[in-house]
């Protein structure tokens, strides 16, 4: 190949990763080019298609045990995120309102962050709710089929009895999530097989 050629061929390969790191930067909030997330789809399940009861438990970036087991008879969010993520950085704010509801508790899931870049990130947006440091995946994996892992952020509402009463692909509106959460404290999670004495 011709010393020409080669110039031309590494001109481009920088290039490439140059505009590839640009796109990945964090950027606006709201909207950074090359940042691909959910779209926002939301899926919702009647009391009598709900599933099992979600066992998801971990250890926080500050090292405290963490168990969604805790939280019954609440309304749980579990939101996928990280640091970086433009979506998760524009919601942040109305996930923190969200969580300053008594019947809601939020537990946030990060697989990507260390715990410096999560802690600076909860300090940043005044986050109080707990986050699982996920770097093994075992938080994931305890979530396999519930949440799409390639879509962050993703947030999924559990019913008080701990069984997923809804999920959201992508970033959605503070006021659909209430109303979800709504649906999900509201609905009756009794089983109807289930006689009083």
């Amino acid at each position: 190949m011709r010393r020409s050629a080669r110039y031309v061929v590494i001109a481009a390969i920088v290039l490439a990763v140059v505009l590839w790191l640009a796109g990945c930067a964090p950027g606006d909030a709201v909207e950074s080019p090359g940042y691909v997330s959910g779209d926002g789809t939301v899926t919702e399940w009647g009391p009598g298609e709900r599933g099992e009861v979600v066992d998801l438990a971990g250890t926080s970036f500050e090292g405290d045990a963490i168990d969604v087991a805790d939280y019954r008879g609440q309304v749980v969010l579990v939101n996928t995120w990280y640091a970086a993520c433009p979506p998760c950085r524009a919601e942040a704010p109305e996930l923190v309102a969200l969580d300053a509801r008594d019947d809601v508790q939020l537990i946030g899931l990060n697989s990507r962050d260390d715990a410096a870049t999560a802690e600076a990130f909860q300090r940043t947006f005044d986050v109080q709710y707990p986050s699982i440091d996920d770097n093994n995946g075992k938080a994931t994996a305890q979530l396999q089929g519930l949440v799409a892992i390639n879509a962050v952020p993703t947030t999924l509402v559990l019913d008080p009895d701990g069984r997923v009463a809804a999920r959201a692909v992508g970033r959605v509106e503070a006021s659909t999530l209430e109303a979800l959460i709504d649906a999900a404290s509201d609905a009756d999670t009794t089983d109807p097989d289930e006689t009083a004495p």
